[in-house]
């Protein structure tokens, strides 16, 4: 068995590295028709959910034991309303020696989680439970590293 360790990056040149995430979070439509008129109790749900998972990217490296700290360059977080469901897709890029995929797979998390926070107390059924509520499809949609030469 291999202990554990961050991965030895120093011999790689930094290129352009580009990851996008996207993942979902199913709620009752009555609590997405909430969201749109701004009546969240605690406040809006978009723009929280977006400084969320921007401040999530920037501190991978704090949750994620082996993730190298990386100076990102530019995280964009798109919350888009749906029917059934509120869709999060991060794109995260960066100049660096490794890929940023875990810097956009976390702030597409932290923004869903952070969605779900804000809009639980209308979620919940009459015995305090999440019945339909749920975060599904996180994955990586495109990862890309472009070499300058």
């Amino acid at each position: 068995m291999t202990e554990a360790r961050m991965v030895d990056i120093s011999e790689k040149q930094p290129v352009l590295r580009i990851a996008v995430a996207e993942g979902y979070i199913k709620l009752k439509k009555e609590t997405i028709d909430k969201i749109k008129r701004g009546e969240i109790e605690k406040g809006d749900v978009i723009a929280v959910a977006k400084v969320a998972g921007i401040m999530a990217a920037k501190k991978t490296p704090e949750i994620l034991p082996m993730c190298h700290p990386i100076p990102l360059e530019s995280i964009a977080v798109d919350v888009e309303l749906e029917e059934d469901k509120v869709k999060v897709k991060t794109e995260v890029k960066a100049h660096y020696k490794t890929g940023v995929e875990m810097e956009a797979l976390t702030a597409t998390s932290v923004a869903l989680l952070t969605i779900w926070d804000m809009v639980k107390k209308y979620e919940k059924n009459e015995e305090g439970q999440y019945t339909t509520t749920q975060i599904d499809g996180i994955k990586v949609v495109n990862k890309l590293k472009i070499s300058s030469s």
